[in-house]
């Protein structure tokens, strides 16, 4: 049985899935922020959940963009949380370690893999109930109050939402860096 290389496979699908998850973190958050601190219009609110959920696909589409956009998630999570646990220990000889893209990385990957977890499966579990399965509409504002952090309450929901997005986009950040695009051909040498 061939075994599955983790570490290829994070790298493989997160360039597939980048810009989804800042589109989906952007907007989110905007949604939350812009609707709870500013007070924005239904309109505002309305057009930022068109590009979190990618209703600009089409609506027969929405559930499937999510599923796929979540599944993504939860499938970096996952990988990344493995390779976290087989990682070598680290220099003992007493050098400091420098602050690099992949230590920040390893940083947050720990801090934030249950909120992102728990946004993903959230998310797609109140699309999918709605759109494809009937749940009732008590069921599905069960899934997206947690979704959104509704149980910290008014106040700290946004607060929630916004530290969850800012997390999402330093992973992708650190990720982003860690896979070298931009680096020069001769300093790769």
């Amino acid at each position: 049985m061939p075994t599955i290389n983790l570490r290829k496979f994070h790298k493989k699908i997160s360039p597939i899935i980048i810009l989804p998850l800042v589109l989906s973190a952007l907007s989110g958050v905007a949604y939350r922020i812009g609707r709870s601190w500013f007070g924005l219009s239904d309109e505002f609110g309305d057009l930022m959940m068109v590009i979190h959920q990618g209703e600009f696909l089409g609506k027969p589409l929405v559930p499937v963009y999510v599923l796929l956009v979540g599944l993504g998630l939860i499938a970096m999570i996952i990988t990344g949380i493995t390779m976290l646990k087989q990682r070598r220990k680290p220099d003992q000889s007493g050098t400091k370690l420098a602050i690099s893209p992949r230590l920040l990385h390893s940083f947050l990957a720990p801090v934030f893999f249950l909120p992102l977890f728990v946004s993903a499966f959230t998310g797609i579990v109140y699309r999918l109930g709605k759109s494809w399965f009937g749940l009732s509409d008590g069921q599905a504002k069960f899934f997206m109050n947690i979704h959104q952090g509704n149980y910290l309450g008014t106040s700290l929901r946004a607060i929630y939402v916004l530290l969850v997005a800012l997390g999402l986009l330093g992973m992708i950040v650190t990720g982003f860096q860690m896979m070298n695009i931009f680096r020069n051909r001769s300093a790769r040498s």
